[in-house]
């Protein structure tokens, strides 16, 4: 029976930081766009593009004198 007096005010401290947990995940805007990331899931992403290559000088021919 002493047990509860150490459970109960650990369960209400847990429960208390799970709850303000809760509502700084609401402020901070976490459950603003719900739907937003189960559709984006859904889509390829968009291919990149390419980059126009810089010209590199042809390599010196060491061949011909």
């Amino acid at each position: 029976m002493t047990v509860l007096l150490f459970l109960i005010p650990i369960a209400l401290l847990l429960g208390g930081l799970g709850l303000g947990g809760f509502l700084w995940a609401m402020r901070s805007g976490q459950f603003d766009d719900l739907d937003g990331a189960a559709q984006r899931i859904l889509f390829d992403d968009v291919p990149p593009v390419p980059v126009a290559r810089a010209e590199v000088p042809n390599e010196v021919d060491v061949t011909h004198p």
